[in-house]
C-alpha cells in the first residue's frame, strides 16, 4: 500500500477542510522502492494572509504551515528535502527521538541540505503524538531566515492504537510575518504562576542591566511583527472553524512563531487539556486560557456547547486586532464575531502533574546559569549559559563544543536558574523530559520537549539518556539561541 499522509485541498487550512487522505508529494509503492514516502521541498512562495496581502517567504511545499503529515509510529519511513533556495538549510523534525544525523541540527552533525540540492534522511517515527518540523538554521540579524520565514509544519503520528474521545481534530498552527528590530518590548511577563522571583537572581540581573544602561548603552534588539495569523490566515480572512453544537473538538494547536509567547481564548468555552508538546498529561485539566512558549504545541478538547459565532483569539487586544485569531462558526448561526476577555488566569504546568507523587531522584545534577550581555554584540544581547556564549558561526565541518557528558540510561536533571527577566523556551533536542521543580515547587509527571523557564526564576527538569549521539539545548527563541543560548550535551 502506498505510504500516504495528510494533505489539504487547495485554498482549505487545516482547521476548516475535510479530514481526507491524499497522496503526499511521489508517495512509495512496492513496485517503486526508489521513491521516497514523503517529499519536502524548501522553496520561496508568495503566500496570502489576507485579501490583498501577499508576502514572499520561504515555505515548504509553497505553502504555509507546511502539510501536515502524518507518521505511523515505529514504522520507518523516508525523506526527500529539497533545497531550491540560494541558502543550505537544515530541517528539524522537532519532539522526535531520532539519531542525531538526522534530527536536522548542524551543532549535533546533521548535514546541511545545500543550496539547489537534495538529501533524503531515514528514520522511525516516534514517540506517537503531536510533533513539527522546522528550520534549523541561525538568523543572526538576517529577517528572512531561519524560524522568522514560513518553514514550519504540523507532524502527528499516530499510536498502534487511540482511543476516540472526541468527534474530530483541527490542527492550529500560529505565527506571525514581517519582523523588524526594535529596542524593547512588551511581551506580558506576569502569566505564568508560580510567580514569585527569586531574589538573588533578581539583583543579580537587574544590577547587571543596570551598569550597562550607565555605561550608555540601549537596550538590546528585539523583534516585532506587523501580521499575526492562524494557519496562515489573518483574523476574518479564512474560512472559520464550522462547527455542530455538542461535537467534541480536539484542537493540536501549535506556537510556531520565532520569538512571541501567545495565548488563546474561545468565549464561553474551556480548553481541557490532554497533552502537552505531543505527550499524555496525567491529570486532564480544563482551563479558561492556553499559553504557549515558541515551539510548544497544546492539545486540548473543546466541548461545543454555546452556539454562536465567536473568534478564538490571542488575548493581546493589538494582535488578536492586526490578526492573531480565527472565527469559530456553530452550524446554522450567522453575524459578527464576537469575543469577550476571559477571567484573570495563571497558566500552571502544575495542574496537569501528578498529585502528591514525587519524580525519581536524579543519578547526577547539571548546574546551569543563565545570564544576558546588554547589547554586547552590535547591539543584539548575548545569552550566557554558566558564563559561556555558544560560537555563533554556523557548524559548517566543525565539531561542536560539549559542555556537558551523559553515559547511556542515567537520568539527569538541569537545574537551570534564569538570573534575566525574560521568559525563556527551553528545548532538548531528541529526549523528553519531565519537569520537576518549578520556582521551588516540586512537580512530577508533565513530559515536554519545551518548557517556559520563568524570568528571574529557576526550574528543573529531568531527563533519561537514552537516545545517544550529539544532543543540543537551547532557548527556541531564535534571538537568544542565535546569540549564545545554546549548548551541545554528548555520549560518552
Amino acid at each position: 500500500m502506498a505510504a500516504c499522509s495528510l494533505l489539504l485541498p487547495p485554498g482549505n487550512t487545516a482547521a476548516t477542510a475535510p479530514l481526507i487522505r491524499l497522496p503526499y508529494a511521489q508517495a512509495a509503492d512496492q513496485n517503486e522502492p526508489e521513491r521516497a514516502d514523503y517529499t519536502i521541498r524548501i522553496e520561496a512562495s508568495p503566500i496570502e494572509i489576507a485579501q490583498d496581502v501577499i508576502l514572499s517567504t520561504i515555505t515548504y511545499n509553497g505553502q504555509f504551515p507546511g502539510p501536515l503529515i502524518r507518521f505511523r509510529e515505529g514504522r520507518q519511513t523516508t525523506v526527500d528535502i529539497l533545497n531550491d533556495t540560494d541558502t543550505p538549510e537544515q530541517l528539524h523534525w522537532h519532539g522526535q527521538k531520532i539519531p542525531s544525523d538526522v534530527d536536522g541540527a548542524a551543532e549535533e552533525g546533521s548535514p546541511y541540505i545545500p543550496a539547489h540540492g537534495k538529501r533524503r534522511i531515514a528514520f522511525t517515527p516516534k514517540p506517537a503524538g503531536f510533533r513539527f518540523y522546522h528550520s534549523h538554521t541561525h538568523a543572526m540579524a538576517n529577517l528572512f531566515a531561519g524560524a522568522y520565514t514560513g518553514q514550519a509544519g504540523p507532524v502527528y503520528i499516530e499510536p498502534e492504537d487511540e482511543p476516540g474521545r472526541y468527534d474530530r481534530e483541527v490542527f492550529l498552527t500560529l505565527k506571525e510575518f514581517g519582523p523588524t528590530l526594535s529596542r524593547g518590548g512588551d511581551m506580558a511577563m506576569d502569566f505564568l504562576d508560580p510567580a514569585a522571583p527569586d531574589k538573588a537572581l533578581k539583583e543579580a540581573g537587574e544590577t547587571a542591566m543596570q551598569a550597562s544602561l550607565n555605561k550608555g548603552m540601549p537596550h538590546g534588539y528585539e523583534v516585532g511583527y506587523t501580521y499575526f495569523t492562524i494557519n496562515g490566515r489573518m483574523l476574518g480572512h479564512g474560512e472559520p472553524v464550522r462547527v455542530k453544537e455538542g461535537e467534541r473538538v480536539l484542537l493540536h494547536i501549535l506556537n510556531a512563531s520565532a520569538t512571541e509567547i501567545r495565548s488563546l481564548a474561545l468565549p464561553g468555552h474551556s480548553f481541557e487539556v490532554v497533552a502537552l508538546d505531543g505527550n499524555p498529561v496525567p491529570n486532564p485539566t480544563k482551563v479558561p486560557v492556553l499559553w504557549l512558549g515558541t515551539a510548544e504545541r497544546v492539545s486540548a478538547i473543546v466541548e461545543m456547547k454555546r452556539p454562536g459565532v465567536w473568534i478564538l483569539g490571542d488575548l493581546d487586544n493589538d494582535d488578536r486586532g492586526h490578526g492573531m485569531g480565527i472565527v469559530v462558526e456553530y452550524a446554522r448561526r450567522s453575524g459578527k464575531p464576537e469575543w469577550a476577555a476571559p477571567p484573570p488566569f495563571r497558566w500552571s504546568y502544575h495542574l496537569f502533574g501528578k498529585r502528591g507523587s514525587p519524580a525519581p531522584a536524579p543519578d547526577e545534577t547539571f548546574e546551569m546559569r543563565i545570564a544576558k550581555r546588554n547589547a554586547a554584540y552590535k547591539g543584539f544581547n548575548l545569552w550566557t549559559i554558566n558564563d559561556t556564549t555558544f560560537p555563533m558561526e554556523d557548524m559548517f565541518g566543525r565539531r561542536a563544543p560539549v559542555a556537558f557528558q551523559l553515559k547511556q540510561g542515567k537520568r539527569y536533571r538541569l537545574r537551570m536558574r534564569n538570573a534575566t527577566d525574560d521568559i525563556h523556551p527551553v528545548h532538548l533536542h531528541r529526549h523528553i523530559f519531565e519537569l520537576t521543580n518549578l520556582a521551588g515547587l516540586a512537580a512530577a509527571g508533565v513530559q515536554k520537549d519545551v518548557v517556559m523557564l520563568g524570568g528571574y526564576q529557576m526550574y528543573e527538569i529531568d531527563f533519561v539518556a537514552d537516545d545517544p549521539g550529539l544532543t543540543l539545548f537551547h532557548c527556541h527563541q531564535q534571538l537568544h539561541m542565535d546569540f549564545g543560548f545554546m549548548a551541545v550535551f554528548d555520549y560518552v
